[in-house]
């Protein structure tokens, strides 16, 4: 049973390879936290999986929020795996603390490097088209291996990128990131170029946005995965100041 969470694609196509590859059920975290019951009880021969974006270099809070609220039974392996920009800080720390309060080992954690989608801070900047392909082939390349760990339920591996500075990237970096930017409330618009279709609202994994064009609805669920912003087929939607390029992983195009 793998769990996940997927604004712009990286993490849900990572996702994919391995319930493909394991043939594990794949559950989307909001969907799930839709649901009255959070009580899961493994098979005997199940896995246990949670794959997350990094963002600011912390799992997002409705990762986070799931575990908490969720209970898990007969878990004989666990594993996590989180896609970054270029590195992950110590967010895997993170979700090993909120997994061993609820009784639960990391048996195996992940991190997959794919092209970055962050436009919220002005020293992050989007790849290049060349460097895009170049990240898509070496994870292409790279997640066989991660689905051959996890079929085989081996333990004690942890193969991550935690970059120069984890400890500033994740507790200071990312401690301001999620307190102070995960908000809708620097979305805005640009009204004379939106075509009102609408794909912003559907893409928006928590419902968080209304009406054409739209309307944040300043609720706390953002968790500012982007995916409004970089869906959008006429980049209508910007957040803040900044004049930012857009990415989102096509998976349609990488099925071919």
């Amino acid at each position: 049973m793998i769990f996940y969470f997927s604004g712009t694609g990286n993490t849900l196509w990572a996702a994919r390879q391995i319930a493909e590859a394991t043939d594990e059920s794949l559950r989307f975290i909001p969907n799930e936290l839709r649901k009255d019951n959070l009580s899961y009880t493994m098979s005997d021969d199940e896995r246990l999986g949670f794959c997350f974006p990094t963002h600011g270099w912390q799992p997002p809070h409705i990762v986070r929020e799931f575990i908490r609220c969720s209970t898990f039974r007969n878990v004989k392996y666990v594993f996590a795996l989180t896609t970054c920009g270029d590195n992950m800080g110590h967010a895997m720390r993170i979700i090993r603390k909120e997994l061993r309060a609820k009784g639960l080992p990391l048996d195996a954690t992940f991190a997959v490097v794919m092209p970055e989608s962050n436009v919220c801070f002005s020293f992050l900047h989007l790849d290049t088209p060349e460097s895009e392909q170049r990240k898509i082939a070496s994870a292409r390349d790279y997640l066989p291996h991660v689905c051959k760990i996890i079929q085989e339920k081996q333990r004690g591996i942890h193969e991550l990128v935690r970059g120069a500075i984890p400890y500033t990237y994740t507790y200071v970096i990312g401690d301001y990131y999620n307190k102070h930017l995960i908000t809708d409330r620097k979305f805005w618009v640009d009204t004379d170029a939106c075509i009102r279709c609408g794909l912003c609202a559907r893409k928006c994994p928590v419902d968080d946005i209304e009406k054409q064009p739209p309307h944040w609805k300043h609720n706390g669920r953002c968790t500012n995965c982007l995916a409004c912003y970089h869906y959008c087929p006429v980049h209508a939607i910007h957040w803040g100041s900044m004049k930012r390029g857009q990415y989102h992983f096509n998976i349609r195009e990488d099925q071919k």
